[in-house]
C-alpha cells in the first residue's frame, strides 16, 4: 500500500494557532525533518515531563533514535509510551515596526507517536547508517563502523511518522495600519546556518587531508 502523501488531521496534531501556517503534507513535513539537525523528545516518566534534544535520521516514514542503553530517555521510550517529537528549522527574525508584531520566520515539525524497540542486527546496522549519513552524508564510508561491543552498547528505536504537522512562518512584518508612518526601520534578518572550516584533531597525522564532503558541508533544504 502507497504512503498517504498528507497526514491525517487529528485533534492533537491540528494547527489551532494560526492555522493557515499549518500544512499536513508529508513532503514537506520530510524535508524539514532532512535539514534539521536536532530533534527535540518530550515525554512523561514518574510523573514528571521531560524534553532532551538529541540527534536522529529519517530513512521513509519512520524516524531513528538512539543512544546508550543506560539512558533514561530510551529506557522510557522504548516502553511503548506515547510522546512528541518537534524539530525546527530558524530562517530569520521578523522586525515589525511595533514590537508586538516582532516575529520570526521559521519551518518547523511536531509529531506524535510511540517508538519502537529495533533488535534486528540488520535493521539497526541500517539504522545507525542512516543516523550517520544525516549528521554528514559519506562519512558512514570514511569512519569505522560500529563494532558488536559498540553495538551492544547501543538502543535504536524507531519511531513513525503518522501523525503530526508541519507549521511555516514566511515573508515580513505585518503592522498595525497606524504604525506604517512611523520612522522605524522595519523588515527581516534572515539566518542561515553555515559551517566554518574544518578543525583536525590534534593527535591527526599532518598528511591525512580534509574530506571534500566537510569542506563542501552544507544542510539539505
Amino acid at each position: 500500500m502507497p504512503t498517504p502523501e498528507t497526514l491525517p488531521v487529528t485533534d492533537r496534531s491540528k494547527v489551532k494557532r494560526v492555522p493557515k501556517r499549518g500544512c499536513y503534507d508529508r513532503a514537506l513535513i520530510n524535508q524539514i525533518l532532512d535539514e534539521a539537525l536536532v530533534l527535540h523528545v518530550g515525554f512523561m516518566a514518574n510523573n514528571q515531563p521531560f524534553v532532551i534534544p538529541m540527534t536522529y535520521g529519517r530513512d521513509g516514514d519512520r524516524l531513528y533514535l538512539h543512544g546508550a542503553v543506560t539512558s533514561r530517555l530510551l529506557q522510557n521510550l522504548e516502553q511503548g509510551i506515547d510522546i512528541c517529537v518537534t524539530a525546527t528549522l530558524l530562517d530569520g527574525l521578523v522586525l515589525a515596526r511595533s514590537i508586538f508584531h516582532h516575529s520570526m520566520n521559521y519551518r518547523s515539525v511536531v509529531l506524535f507517536g510511540r517508538a519502537t524497540l529495533v533488535d534486528d542486527e540488520a535493521e539497526k546496522l541500517h539504522a545507525l547508517k542512516v543516523l550517520s549519513e544525516h549528521i554528514v552524508p559519506g562519512r558512514w564510508e570514511q569512519a569505522r563502523k560500529p563494532n558488536p561491543q559498540e553495538a551492544n552498547a547501543t538502543t535504536v528505536l524507531a519511531f513513525p511518522i503518522e501523525e503530526g504537522s508541519a507549521k511555516v512562518r514566511s515573508g515580513g512584518p505585518v503592522d498595525d495600519a497606524a504604525d506604517y508612518e512611523l520612522p522605524i526601520w522595519a523588515g527581516q534578518l534572515p539566518l542561515k546556518l553555515t559551517p566554518s572550516a574544518p578543525i583536525a584533531d590534534d593527535k591527526l597525522e599532518s598528511d591525512i587531508p580534509v574530506p571534500e564532503n566537510l569542506l563542501h558541508y552544507h544542510r539539505r533544504a
